[in-house]
């Protein structure tokens, strides 16, 4: 049985609802939805926590290049990135910190992301393609506390100083921490704090085509 969900979650999903009802119709839409009024509202505990419990439906299903897929139910998510965010919380990861994530398409990166979402930190997702220029960039600007990326990415951040921690998701690199530790951590998850809905959850930089990357606030 799912648990209750809270008032915020409740206006979150019936405002969730009624654009499904209207996607065949975008003129009812643009003239009918409002926004919903939310106070205290944390995406990953409220809404997909309430939703995993006991779903074994499949939520991440992962497909390489060369056929091999893993699959993940909403209930393995739920408890995956309670584990991340309890071990990044032993790395120094608190509310409102800049969360830097350079991570292909692996389980690690939505975990990451749920995890930064529940602990309230402010994650900043960046593609494998930029240069350790690009990455020293984003990190001075973005005011980034902590790196979550890939061990092929670990070269690039060589020649980058700064007092951030540095979490390494695959093969262990010398002066890294091992993303695989977050297997050893409880997988009940207290978030310590409320966080609000006019909270920050995501902070993107723009691509930078014509001028230099901007930061977008989610």
């Amino acid at each position: 049985m799912n648990q209750p969900l809270s008032a915020s979650a409740q206006a979150f999903l019936k405002s969730r609802d009624q654009l499904l009802a209207w996607r065949g119709d975008p003129a009812a839409a643009s003239a009918q939805f409002r926004w919903p009024e939310l106070t205290d509202f944390n995406w990953a505990i409220d809404h997909f926590d309430t939703m995993a419990v006991a779903n074994h439906a499949t939520a991440l299903w992962i497909v390489d290049a060369d056929g091999t897929e893993e699959r993940f139910s909403f209930a393995q998510l739920s408890q995956r990135s309670s584990q991340v965010a309890n071990f990044l919380r032993a790395q120094g990861v608190q509310r409102g910190d800049r969360v830097l994530m350079v991570l292909g398409n692996e389980s690690a990166l939505w975990e990451t992301m749920l995890a930064s979402i529940k602990l309230g930190a402010v994650l900043i997702p960046a593609t494998s393609l930029l240069t350790p220029d690009d990455l020293r960039d984003r990190i001075a600007r973005g005011g980034v506390k902590h790196v979550v990326v890939g061990a092929v990415q670990v070269p690039k951040f060589d020649a980058i100083e700064g007092a951030f921690s540095r979490i390494c998701v695959g093969a262990p690199q010398p002066g890294w921490v091992d993303f695989a530790g977050s297997k050893d951590a409880p997988t009940a998850f207290d978030p310590q704090g409320t966080t609000r809905a006019t909270d920050p959850m995501l902070l993107y930089f723009t691509s930078g085509t014509t001028s230099q990357p901007k930061l977008v606030l989610h």
